[in-house]
């Protein structure tokens, strides 16, 4: 059962593998750089390839999150139509992504309640995910 306590999720693969080897190798060439006597040449490839290598793992999570991101947006603009029958447009740019987000979890009994609330007391994203009485998980967030 996922909860506001449980509810954060991390991807093994690359929290506890990718990212540590990526730093670790960036680690390495830096202490490469200052102690080798190889040409300064190679050991500035092996800085940028760290550096590209630990770039390219980021922006393919970040580009995962966006997706995720905009997903979300249009499963919000759906429930609220389907819940009042009106365009999300005018809620929508009065919150910041990190509300929708949030608001993502509260089943549709709660939601518009908690749409008004977010906007009238601007909430934090923390304070409407502990608003929330009826948690609906989502279990393919990363």
């Amino acid at each position: 059962m996922q909860n506001y306590k449980n509810h954060l999720r991390l991807n093994p693969a690359h929290h506890f593998f990718l990212i540590p080897i990526v730093l670790t190798l960036f680690i390495w060439s830096i202490v490469y750089f200052f102690q080798s006597e190889n040409s300064i040449s190679e050991k500035i490839i092996f800085i940028l390839f760290s550096i590209g290598l630990f770039t390219v793992s980021m922006i393919t999570r970040v580009y995962a999150l966006k997706n995720q991101d905009r997903i979300i947006r249009l499963e919000m603009r759906q429930r609220y139509f389907e819940l009042t029958g009106k365009s999300f447009n005018e809620k929508e740019k009065q919150l910041r992504l990190g509300q929708i987000i949030a608001l993502r979890f509260a089943s549709n009994t709660e939601l518009i309640k908690l749409i008004e609330k977010s906007i009238s007391e601007n909430l934090t994203n923390k304070e409407i995910k502990l608003a929330v009485k009826d948690w609906q998980a989502d279990t393919h967030r990363i």
